[in-house]
């Protein structure tokens, strides 16, 4: 049982060969490749676009200063009167074991700046930079206002993922666990425990490709070192002493995102991600949290079961969509 992470990844800029970097100008706004300095510009425009998103400024600054080795990932934005109205980012999925897979993150286009043509460039540059690292096929997630959009340029809708949101006001209770169950803040637990209980829990997650290649670095750099990492509420859950479940916390001001909770496939049928979980948002709201969000795939029933007990509502919905590259 698994609640997966984030459909929108933080980006970085890394140009590649054949991708042009400076900007390039059409149907009055410019597109380049993203900058650190737009940080604050990128996290304001999600939240306008997707709302239910959560990355904060220096988590995202973060991620285009320091790209993250052997992911070839890029980003850009659009530019329209000085300011930032677009976003794009593409990079090879290094956590699978299906050669050459890349992935282009929710495309970002102001409602105000909408067909004039932002998402198409974006999603050329995209593409381009997919080609040239030599991806053979491509995942991007869209809204179902944007599935049209996606088919005209080669897409098949896949699966739904659904987004929901919870109120944290009143803070929810502490669970109490059963006996043979301890609950530990992450920042207790040595994170290459967590990792291997995340390699385990992501194994059989549903999704349109596995992931079953999750490699440490790659995993610490992404997950622990991530600057809006809350490791006082992010909970795990060990049994007779071994790590059997956990929920991650993203925090951005007084907004959460459930980063990913599962459960390792032998402790399954318990009840550990509700209590982890439970108990990762009682420690958030503890510290501020008013609002969490999270995300699961639309075939995942039982983490669905699991987040309707704990009180959330849908929000949203996005579509994996998938096409092969020539």
């Amino acid at each position: 049982m698994t609640d997966p992470r984030a459909a929108s990844r933080p980006t970085a800029t890394v140009p590649a060969a054949g991708v042009p970097v400076s900007p390039r100008r059409a149907g009055g706004f410019a597109i380049r490749a993203a900058r650190p300095e737009d940080a604050a510009e990128v996290v304001a425009l999600r939240a306008v676009v997707h709302p239910y998103l959560v990355r904060g400024v220096e988590s995202t600054r973060q991620m285009i200063a320091q790209p993250p080795p052997g992911e070839d990932w890029t980003a850009w934005v659009v530019e329209s009167a000085g300011q930032v109205i677009g976003w794009a980012s593409a990079y090879r999925n290094s956590q699978t074991s299906e050669a050459d897979f890349g992935e282009i993150s929710t495309l970002h286009v102001h409602p105000e700046h909408r067909g004039r043509g932002a998402g198409t460039a974006l999603l050329t540059a995209a593409l381009d930079h997919l080609r040239a690292i030599r991806a053979r096929r491509v995942l991007t997630w869209v809204r179902p206002e944007s599935l049209d959009f996606a088919r005209r340029h080669g897409f098949t809708p896949s699966r739904e993922m659904v987004l929901s949101a919870l109120d944290l006001r009143p803070a929810p209770p502490a669970p109490e666990p059963p006996p043979e169950v301890r609950l530990l803040a992450a920042t207790e637990v040595d994170p290459r425990r967590i990792h291997a209980a995340d390699v385990a829990a992501a194994a059989d997650e549903p999704g349109d490709v596995p992931s079953d290649a999750i490699a440490y670095d790659s995993w610490r750099y992404e997950v622990w070192d991530n600057l809006g990492l809350d490791r006082a509420a992010s909970t795990v859950a060990e049994v007779d002493g071994e790590l059997a479940s956990f929920s991650l916390v993203k925090r951005d001001g007084d907004r959460m995102w459930s980063d990913y909770t599962g459960t390792v496939p032998a402790y399954r049928g318990r009840g550990l991600a509700r209590l982890v979980k439970r108990a990762a948002l009682h420690r958030a709201a503890a510290g501020g949290v008013r609002v969490a969000y999270t995300s699961n795939d639309g075939a995942n029933a039982p983490m669905l079961a699991v987040n309707t007990r704990l009180g959330y509502r849908p929000v949203a919905s996005q579509w994996s969509c998938l096409r092969d590259l020539a």
